[in-house]
């Protein structure tokens, strides 16, 4: 009998799973939409009912010690995703309560972020490694920030928002509310606004001038600058310079031993981590200067699952 977590990741598109043992090998996996159940409850049902069925496919003989939830807007202390933005069911979802009375198991929950720093903790780069923070380059910036070996959470389990330092004061305008925030520079959405604003600013060729700002993405960016195009360079340099300022005075606070980027944005590999390098060493207090590592993540296509169920295998106080 294998003992298994289930790990399991909300996106605004799709909700991806996976069975995780404790050595981070994938059981069984699968997928569901989303969006398409007008009521929560019937998401869930048919969330529980497709990891089942995976389960049930695989022909392996499991024991379930828990369940793991990456959700936006999770909350790890109450076990709740509250007033997602991107999802389409509002107010307080008490996803922890409504999944352990499924399946009689205990049930952890937090934001993608933290999910992603504990499985670079327990599976990837950071195994040994007690003060360290993932920054996540999607859509928008997530951070997951591990002190003293414990993750941080905050009062009410949302702590560790770096992509919401106002790093521009009434600059861009941020999903948030507010204006200037990190995550409107330094994420694939930031960079597509920072093209569009550098072709504004230059006349000379570029090869992302007549790309849509619906079509263009950070990919298409990094192919661009790749292959010398001057607007994408110029991009990745303003994008690294912005994140690395930002890493700086974060390192000022937590003094980690490294910090990892995770994400399609950290794909672009040197073309981001070379500004951001750069910028972090020439802004970091010289306490810390030369000490804090910069790292890409060393957790593969998985990650999302395995960073939910190193919930369950991080913790082996397992209350219900």
């Amino acid at each position: 009998m294998t003992e298994i977590a289930i790990g399991i990741d909300i996106g605004g598109t799709n909700t991806v799973y996976g069975c995780i043992d404790s050595k981070g090998n994938t059981i069984a996996n699968g997928s569901i939409p989303t969006q398409i159940k007008e009521n929560f409850e019937d998401y869930i049902e048919d969330l529980i009912s497709a990891i089942k069925s995976s389960i049930e496919n695989s022909n392996k003989e499991v024991t379930i010690v828990g369940v793991g939830i990456g959700a936006p807007n999770g909350s790890y202390r109450a076990g709740t995703i509250e007033n997602a933005a991107n999802l389409r069911w509002k107010g307080t979802l008490p996803i922890a309560k409504m999944v352990n009375e499924k399946l009689n198991v205990p049930v952890k929950v937090t934001n993608d972020a933290n999910a992603a720093a504990l499985g670079e903790r327990i599976f990837g780069g950071a195994k040994n490694m007690s003060d360290f923070m993932v920054i996540t380059l999607g859509t928008g910036l997530g951070s997951g920030i591990v002190v003293n070996g414990d993750l941080l959470y905050g009062y009410e389990g949302f702590a560790g928002e770096v992509g919401h330092i106002i790093i521009r004061p009434g600059g861009r305008d941020c999903a948030c509310g507010r204006k200037g925030c990190l995550e409107t520079y330094v994420s694939a959405t930031g960079v597509k606004r920072s093209v569009y604003k550098l072709l504004a600013k230059h006349l000379g060729d570029s090869t992302l001038r007549d790309v849509p700002f619906n079509n263009l993405n950070a990919k298409m960016v990094a192919e661009a600058a790749n292959q010398g195009d001057s607007v994408a360079l110029e991009t990745f340099k303003y994008t690294g310079k912005m994140l690395g300022e930002a890493l700086a005075n974060v390192a000022s606070v937590t003094a980690p031993e490294a910090i990892f980027l995770f994400g399609g944005l950290a794909k672009a590999g040197d073309l981001l981590f070379d500004p951001v390098k750069e910028a972090m060493d020439e802004n970091m207090l010289f306490l810390y200067k030369d000490k804090v590592k910069l790292l890409p993540s060393q957790l593969g296509d998985d990650a999302a699952i395995l960073g939910a169920a190193a919930l369950i295998w991080n913790d082996e106080k397992i209350i219900l």
